[in-house]
């Protein structure tokens, strides 16, 4: 699927898909930074940056504009439907968050696992009700770390395979 999206955006400079690949739900930072390492010259800290950078981008729509937009689709069935299963999901992972509040929002998106990250961590602040004054640094913090994780996993993997060569 990340094949099919760097194909999509073929022609666009690499720091542009890179960008773009880690402002999607499903690939973020998780997807960008092995992306660009593997399919770029870019050095480590401009990946990191760029990549950091695209998952950033998403949050502040989604933290200013879910409520509203969530409440104003749920006067339709399908919609409500959605949202009834998106929070229900996020509520059901969400316990770290439930419990530590602001820290575990951090830990939450900064872990980088399949269903984390800076969108689920965003909904998951609108769940739980963190005010967004704190919702923001939080997942800020959560991207900077998932960042670096996925960032010296990459080049440990990269070492490594150079290393077995």
């Amino acid at each position: 699927m990340l094949e099919t999206v760097s194909l999509f955006l073929k022609g666009l400079p690499v720091e542009a898909v890179t960008v773009i690949i880690a402002t999607l739900p499903i690939f973020e930072l998780r997807g960008a930074i092995p992306w660009a390492h593997a399919a770029t010259g870019l050095s480590w800290q401009t990946i990191y940056l760029y990549a950091v950078l695209g998952n950033f981008l998403p949050v502040l729509p989604l933290i200013y504009f879910l409520e509203p937009v969530s409440t104003w689709l749920r006067r339709f069935r399908l919609f409500d439907r959605f949202f009834e299963w998106l929070f229900a999901r996020t509520r059901k992972r969400g316990k770290m968050i439930e419990r530590y509040e602001a820290l575990g929002l951090i830990l939450f998106v900064g872990i980088p696992l399949p269903v984390t990250g800076a969108w689920t961590g965003t909904v998951a602040a609108f769940i739980f009700g963190i005010s967004k004054k704190w919702a923001i640094p939080c997942i800020m913090a959560g991207i900077l770390l998932s960042g670096a994780i996925v960032t010296l996993v990459v080049l440990g993997g990269s070492s490594l395979f150079h290393i077995v060569k």
